[in-house]
């Protein structure tokens, strides 16, 4: 039974630490390198935590930290697992789950995306202000689990606008240009074709990419508060005119991290002080 499987990852991971995160982070492609920010951390290998699976994807690895961020408690998933790798929407909320049931009330989801906005170039960080669900899937489909949330979850704020407006005021306090927009899932593992970017243009997307969608879908199902933020690592299919590879996305990630580390402690910062 699910509620069962996220209790003993959580007793597992409980038995390692005392710290009761309040702000949940999950680090995208090439993003993992920001837990050298975490004071005090306990590091726990994915493969050691019940239900929770060994990552694949390069940049992805697959460790949870648990420590201090500036004095806030902090659970942060170094890498995640995706659809496209064949697990099931069920195993890629499962950490997202277990970090709500150890106490986090905040959701900080990062990754790396193309994008599709002409104002964006690569190297900037947007702040998601919607999604747009292009995978054809949903994590909560099944049964529901009314131990977790309701049947049918509202996501007219998937985003939630205060934690943007705190991101705002971490950018600004920081002198980082932050940008807003929509971010599209789909499912991959392919690069989308130029005819598709354009589709997504005409949608209404700013950014695309293959992740954070579900796992926003789950946070919210639970009740937390969500924030997303996308590292533009490339130009999407169509609007840059070199063929895109895993290894360049990581490198733009890696040139960005200074700034997209600074924004993350900030804004962990401003949530502890208000919260």
């Amino acid at each position: 039974m699910m509620i069962q499987k996220i209790q003993n990852a959580t007793e597992y991971i409980q038995a390692k630490t005392k710290i009761k995160p309040m702000v949940g982070i999950i680090l995208g492609s090439g993003l993992g390198v920001y837990v050298d920010q975490i004071e005090k951390p306990v590091i726990i290998p994915y493969e050691d935590i019940p239900g929770f699976h060994k990552t694949t994807v390069e940049g992805h690895q697959g460790r949870l930290i648990i420590g201090e961020v500036k004095g806030v408690n902090v659970a942060v998933l170094q890498g995640r697992y995706h659809a496209y790798e064949g697990h099931t929407l069920e195993d890629v909320v499962f950490p997202t789950r277990v970090l709500s049931l150890l106490g986090a009330e905040f959701m900080l989801l990062t990754n790396a995306s193309g994008g599709i906005n002409n104002d964006f170039v690569p190297g900037d960080l947007v702040y998601i202000k919607d999604h747009i669900n292009l995978t054809g899937r949903n994590p909560l489909v099944g049964p529901n689990i009314a131990e977790l949330g309701p049947r049918f979850p509202d996501m007219t704020q998937a985003y939630d606008i205060e934690i943007n407006n705190l991101i705002e005021t971490s950018a600004k306090n920081l002198d980082i240009n932050i940008k807003s927009g929509v971010y599209v899932s789909l499912l991959g593992p392919t690069y989308e074709t130029p005819a598709e970017i354009n589709m997504l243009r005409i949608l209404g997307g700013d950014m695309v990419g293959m992740s954070t969608v579900p796992e926003s879908i789950a946070a919210n199902h639970l009740g937390m508060r969500v924030a997303g933020i996308s590292c533009i690592t490339n130009l999407a299919a169509g609007i840059g005119h070199e063929k895109l590879k895993h290894e360049d996305v990581k490198e733009v990630a890696r040139l960005a991290m200074q700034k997209f580390s600074n924004l993350l402690t900030e804004l962990v910062s401003q949530i502890g002080n208000k919260y």
